[in-house]
């Protein structure tokens, strides 16, 4: 793949369609208020096109397309997307033309049938008449000053099936007058070939007409597709955050656009706007109330996370031996995993992250600790994925774990309607405290009981959340006892922490995972604020550790 011999005479265009196709996605369902959010946060990333979604389809897309008009975006124009006239219709009297004009866009975005089947079947028309529905709802939109893109549905089946056909209804729009012509791979059953094939014979029949490209990733290709389609002249590419989308979903912006500016040297956003990627991956991820995927490329927590020795080594040395890019160029970070895999050398640079000083052999400390931590997860702990309770292992292992309170005794009592007690006798400051609190489930009765004794001494946990509780039952073969495995994850509003416990028992494993958080937390509030904020790319659950 020759990058640099792909670049085009044209602007690459950025068009996202989250709003309207990812918003088919199954679990997925967005408010006006929503999709106003996203909006503005496509507009901050610098995208040039925001489809905003089927002006009269349902009263949200009519809420958006009134309110949208108050938002100063810097950068991005918003696209109504609607179909081609119906048949048997006059343009004029066509409903869903009169919406798209009602939305008052400057861009409209119409599909129409490019796949002979789809014509003879889902439409019930004749082929000339499907031409005929193409063209004139084109030239009554441009009659009313609208640019106008036109998606050709099932582009790359119908040039399958019938190239002669295909290439009739892409001439049909360019005749029309269509701004720009997207060949869509609506089924996402097409190869990388097909794409290329396709993409540069309709570029000798459009000539200088712009061609974008929106392909589905039911097989796993919509980003190679979508790029492949660049390659071959395509200068608009369509695709959602994160590659939400209906079925499998669509192109995966998130990837195509560091793909584009560091890979193939477009400028494709305004200077300086890749660093805001993975920001803005998770923050619609966050709207959109769906987990982002530790393993995404470019944005995923784990996407430049180093959990071998070796590999940690080398990062440590010169990060182009083991990572493709920068991650701060896409608004990332590295990290380096503890785990039973780990080297000395992973121990060490997590330590110098943390500010902790390993004294006079570091080495040999380090040693120490990779034992203590082979030798826990033999057992059942797991550290990756719980920074803050390795790094109290290391204050401890070196002497220096602040000790905030002392237990002298808990207990949890469960009710039938799911309900819990949680009863905690402390020692804190030489004085015993003894306190119940409510909850549900034995997880936040402890938690409720362990801040409310604390409080007092220590006014800042009431800043303190529990964020995420997970439970997982490990071993248990052979006749041997099942362990099981809390993971806590907790926040201050500023930053997140996450912290295991181990035991046969669960109230156990879940008091460990508790005030493991509590005292993580306390002492990070001892420290200055630049050293709690050094450790966020250590224990922040936005890299996890």
């Amino acid at each position: 793949m020759e990058a640099a011999a792909c670049l085009q005479h044209k602007k690459i265009q950025i068009y996202d369609t989250t709003l309207r196709d990812g918003a088919q996605m199954e679990g997925i369902s967005l408010s006006a208020d929503d999709k106003l959010k996203i909006t503005t946060l496509l507009d901050e990333l610098g995208v040039d096109f925001i489809e905003g979604g089927w002006p009269g389809s349902n009263p949200k897309d009519i809420e958006f397309f009134k309110k949208v008009k108050d938002l100063n975006l810097k950068h991005a124009k918003i696209v109504a997307f609607g179909s081609t006239r119906r048949k048997d219709t006059k343009v004029t009297n066509d409903p869903i033309l009169r919406a798209l004009l009602d939305a008052k866009t400057e861009y409209i975005t119409i599909v129409g049938k490019s796949w002979d089947m789809h014509v003879d079947i889902a439409l019930n028309a004749t082929r000339e008449e499907n031409l005929k529905m193409i063209e004139e709802s084109i030239e009554y939109l441009k009659l009313n000053n609208k640019k106008v893109f036109f998606d050709a549905e099932h582009f790359f089946d119908g040039f399958k099936a019938s190239s002669d056909y295909a290439t009739h209804v892409i001439k049909s729009a360019k005749k029309a007058g269509a701004d720009a012509i997207i060949l869509c791979d609506t089924n996402g059953g097409s190869m990388p070939e097909d794409i290329k094939k396709a993409v540069a014979k309709v570029k000798e029949v459009l000539g200088d007409t712009r061609i974008g490209i929106h392909v589905h990733n039911d097989c796993e290709l919509a980003i190679c597709n979508s790029l492949t389609a660049y390659e071959a002249g395509a200068t608009q590419i369509q695709g959602t955050i994160n590659g939400i989308g209906e079925r499998c979903g669509n192109a995966n912006l998130i990837s195509i656009i560091p793909n584009l500016e560091i890979k193939y040297k477009e400028k494709v956003l305004p200077e300086g706007n890749l660093t805001k990627l993975t920001a803005i991956s998770r923050q619609i991820s966050d709207i959109l109330n769906i987990n982002p995927s530790d393993h995404q490329p470019f944005v995923g927590y784990s996407a430049f996370s180093h959990k071998g020795g070796l590999h940690a080594s080398a990062v440590q040395k010169d990060s182009k031996t083991y990572e493709h890019i920068t991650p701060e160029c896409v608004g990332n970070t590295n990290r380096i995993i503890i785990s039973e895999q780990a080297g000395i050398s992973n121990i060490l640079s997590v330590s110098e992250r943390c500010n902790i000083n390993l004294g006079d052999n570091p080495k040999e400390k380090a040693k120490t600790l990779l034992k203590q931590i082979k030798d826990l997860e033999h057992k059942g702990y797991q550290f990756e994925g719980a920074g803050a309770s390795f790094v109290l292992l290391l204050l401890d292992l070196l002497g220096q774990r602040p000790k905030f309170f002392d237990l002298i005794d808990y207990r949890v009592n469960v009710s039938s309607k799911q309900l819990a007690e949680a009863t905690v006798r402390l020692k804190v400051k030489g004085e015993v405290i003894h306190t119940a609190s409510l909850g549900v489930g034995p997880g936040n009765a402890l938690d409720n009981a362990l801040r409310k004794a604390l409080n007092s001494y220590y006014p800042t946990i009431k800043d303190f959340q529990l964020v995420d509780f997970k439970v997982r039952i490990i071993g248990g073969h052979d006749g041997s006892a099942a362990k099981t495995r809390v993971h806590v994850e907790s926040s201050d509003g500023n930053i997140n922490w996450d912290t295991v416990g181990l035991s046969a028992n669960i109230i156990e494993a879940t008091w460990q995972a508790i005030t493991d958080s509590i005292e993580y937390g306390l002492w990070i509030k001892t420290k200055q604020k630049d050293f709690a904020e050094g450790l966020t790319e250590v224990v922040h659950s936005e890299a996890k550790f």
